[in-house]
């Protein structure tokens, strides 16, 4: 029987509106909802007067047979909510929970997302009209803090991976140093060219873009050149690539590009590559990336070393001088081994032979004490020089022609040592391209000014807070002093207690430098606050024109190439066509090709952004093409197989072996096992690499050995074949002594080109004649590669 229900009095209704506590026994509720809450919770509880389940709680038989929980039910669902106002549904809230259910535990459908035919948002959900551009003081001015829109992009696109890095994941590094050349303090004011043959510490990693850490080192694909100088006025990183230019030119589609090349969401695939439906879609819906296309699908894209690589900065930079005076400069770093590169057949097969190609190269050199070198070039120049020129120097996606302002070589860096510990050292580096010293400034560069704020948000995230810096790969050689206290993994145990400035209780330390410290160049500003960009940052092909213009025939074929199989890889047609549509604008002859790879019609050219752009300066540019950077024409750290099994004759390989050595390379004896190989003449050889584990594609010179009965033992084995055929593909050097001869033959190779011009990569000698021959052997090795011999198909 229920009681009956009276009106509650003033102190129960106080009692029920109070959150700290309650008296002993509640009141009569009536029909107040807060005091009936409180009886029927105290009803609640009190039908639990102690806990019957402890009763249970102990012996064998309640172990292996626990008792059901004791329950009791509430009277109304008031009891049991977090408020009652959850009977006041919103568009947020919802109606509230239903009793016993947990919406987490549904279909996936409660939080699946489709965006088809709605407009893009902010995470908060506000409509974003321009996701194009970041938020400048004028066209051509800074990016503004107050750009919500590009950090909450940014920033949620820094903490998407953790805790490898996003982009860049697969890296190796060296330390080394810098030397300068010559003073440069007309210049800038900044440490290491503050007179001459100062050195510098730095450490350098170079990566992939696109992979993951367990990715291959081979795939086509921007690397990274990331150099930290560990400066008497702090750490400088200067964090560029091996391409000048970069695919977007504002800092606000980096979240896209990436989401574009990386593996597709939905099944993850593939893996460090760009051929796949998702990149080209945003690549031919986004002209300006037309001419870092065609730096990545020219050779460069595919290098044959780290030493062998250039190296930029990218963006346009400002050097100032103690005097308070700027000007604008461009970052080059030149091999001395010169540009070289890999064949795209080559780097796939490598990929298989040995997924850490390009680490384990860097390792050995250096090891070998063969240590990688590059010169430091600059370019400089003033804003009224550039401003007529046909192109934006703010714009990443233009590089500045040489032949427009010449490169001065400045200094050198040196590797000369290898990480004690890939982790600790290789892994945990922090580059920022906010990392700058005094006489390093910046420029207004909208792509900049992102990874200004993208790199130091990233490695909080990825290196587990604030203190990064601490780490001691990270840390400057010179003290820091600052009030910066606390957080995570701090290591600095700083005494007194002022954390603070201004102070007087430590005597006003630390104390801020004034104008011996990083001062802001103070450029002066102009121009509404909106987005956009510069009208010459519409033109999006004259440059791609230029870099196609400027390469051989067989650099030309090895573009058309790359972009035939990126976009046979395409499964949606219309992107293709969208792909060709663009190139016409490049150079009709590129469009024609690749259109003749896919089985497709050219189509009608992209419409242009920009319809009478200022004529560029430059029609052809030597420094564009990789044969513009031969370097020192040396073959040290070259990779020579020298074939070899039973019954060979030994003494010509060996006379090669020594003459290879004394130049430099690294000749390997390859048998069909590893161990000693007897041969005909009584003599010995020990191969320390056999045909299985070590293929042709690994080095960068192949010699066929003289004696019948061990070419004979060669030429059953099946794997001899892909020597002599892959060496001769990949248009490298190949000395065939004696009855090797027989090896070619079977193989459809010839001393005559097709033209009947004598193929200056493929030696004929006899074994006894080998000693002669090898300076021959050496020089043709220092081409690098016969690409006389190239043809697509090949040749054999």
């Amino acid at each position: 029987m229920s009681p009956t229900k009276k009106a509650p009095d003033a102190s129960t209704k106080a009692a029920a509106r109070n959150t700290a506590s309650r008296p002993a026994k509640g009141g009569n509720p009536g029909d107040d909802p807060l005091a009936q809450q409180a009886a029927d919770t105290q009803a609640l509880v009190a039908s639990m007067p102690y806990n019957k389940n402890k009763l249970a709680d102990s012996g064998r038989d309640n172990a292996v047979m626990p008792p059901q929980g004791q329950t009791s039910e509430p009277a109304n669902a008031a009891v049991t909510a977090s408020t009652l106002s959850e009977a006041n549904p919103t568009a947020k809230t919802g109606n509230g929970a239903a009793p016993g259910t947990n919406a987490l535990a549904g279909s996936l459908d409660r939080v699946r997302v489709d965006g088809g035919g709605q407009v893009l948002t902010t995470n908060q959900g506000v409509p974003i009209g321009d996701n194009q551009n970041s938020l400048k003081a004028g066209l051509r001015g800074p990016t503004l803090l107050e750009d919500y829109i590009l950090r909450e992009k940014i920033t949620n696109f820094d903490h998407e991976r953790i805790p490898e890095r996003i982009v860049h994941a697969r890296g190796s590094a060296a330390h080394g140093y810098f030397e300068a050349y010559d003073a440069l303090t007309d210049l800038t004011r900044a440490a290491p060219f503050q007179e001459k043959g100062k050195i510098t510490s730095v450490f350098v990693r170079f990566s992939t873009v696109a992979g993951e850490r367990g990715s291959v080192d081979t795939a086509r694909d921007v690397r990274g050149f990331a150099v930290k100088f560990y400066t008497d006025q702090g750490n400088w990183d200067l964090v560029g690539n091996n391409i000048p230019v970069f695919f977007i030119q504002d800092s606000m589609k980096f979240p896209d590009l990436v989401h574009a090349v990386k593996p597709e969401p939905h099944h993850g695939m593939p893996q460090a590559g760009s051929a796949h439906d998702t990149f080209w879609d945003f690549a031919s819906l986004s002209p300006e990336t037309t001419h870092m296309l065609l730096w990545a699908m020219s050779d460069r894209g595919l290098p044959r070393s780290y030493r062998m690589m250039e190296g930029f900065g990218v963006h346009s930079f400002r050097l100032v001088n103690a005097q308070g005076q700027s000007k604008f400069v461009k970052f080059h770093w030149k091999p001395k081994l010169g540009t070289h590169s890999l064949v795209w057949d080559e780097s796939a097969k490598i990929q298989g032979a040995d997924n850490d190609f390009h680490r384990r190269d860097l390792w050995e050199s250096i090891e070998a004490g063969e240590y990688p070198e590059w010169e430091l070039g600059l370019q400089v120049f003033t804003a009224e020089e550039a401003q007529d020129w046909s192109f934006d120097f703010l714009d990443s996606t233009k590089l500045i022609p040489e032949e427009l302002v010449p490169v001065q070589i400045v200094g050198r860096m040196v590797l000369d040592r290898n990480p004690d510990n890939f982790f600790a050292e290789t892994e945990q580096v922090a580059f920022c391209t906010a990392h700058v010293i005094p006489g390093i400034d910046f420029s207004n560069d909208p792509l900049l000014a992102g990874r200004i704020h993208s790199y130091k948000d990233t490695q909080i995230t990825r290196l587990g807070g604030a203190n990064f810096h601490e780490i001691p790969i990270n840390s400057p050689v010179v003290p820091v002093y600052n009030n910066q206290r606390d957080g995570i993994k701090r290591q600095a145990l700083h005494r007194g207690r002022v954390a603070y400035e201004p102070n007087s209780l430590a005597g006003g330390s630390p104390y801020q430098a004034g104008a011996a410290g990083f001062v802001s160049f103070p450029e002066q500003m102009e121009g509404d606050k909106v987005r956009g960009k510069p009208e010459k940052f519409a033109e999006h092909y004259q440059q791609a024109t230029l870099f196609w213009s400027s390469q051989t025939d067989w650099e030309k074929a090895h573009i058309v190439a790359g972009f035939r199989f990126e976009l046979s890889k395409v499964t949606v047609p219309a992107i293709r066509e969208r792909m060709l549509s663009g190139l016409v604008n490049v150079a009709p002859e590129l469009a024609q090709r690749v259109a003749d790879g896919l089985g497709m019609e050219v189509p009608a050219a992209m419409p242009k952004a920009i319809d009478t752009p200022i004529p560029a300066e430059v029609l052809m540019s030597a420094a564009l093409s990789l044969t513009g950077h031969p370097g020192d024409g040396g073959i040290r750290t070259r990779k020579i197989a020298l074939l070899a099994a039973d019954g060979v004759d030994g003494k010509p390989i060996a006379a090669l072996q020594a003459a290879l050595l004394e130049a430099g390379a690294v000749p390997r004896i390859v048998a069909p096992r590893l161990g000693t190989v007897k041969c005909a003449d009584g003599t010995t050889l020990e191969a320390d690499a056999s045909l299985e584990n070590t293929p042709p594609v690994l080095f960068d010179a192949v010699v066929l050995p003289d004696g019948q009965a061990g070419v004979d033992l060669l030429a059953r084995v099946g794997n001899t074949a892909e020597f002599v055929v892959n060496t001769y593909r990949h248009c490298k050097t190949l000395l065939v002594l004696g009855a090797s001869k027989a090896l070619t033959d079977k193989a459809g190779i010839k001393p005559e080109l097709p033209s009947g011009e004598t193929d200056p990569g493929v030696l004929f000698a006899d074994g006894a004649d080998a000693k002669k021959v090898a300076a021959a052997f050496i020089a043709a090795i220092a081409q690098h590669r016969h690409m006389v011999r190239d043809q697509d198909p090949p040749l054999v």
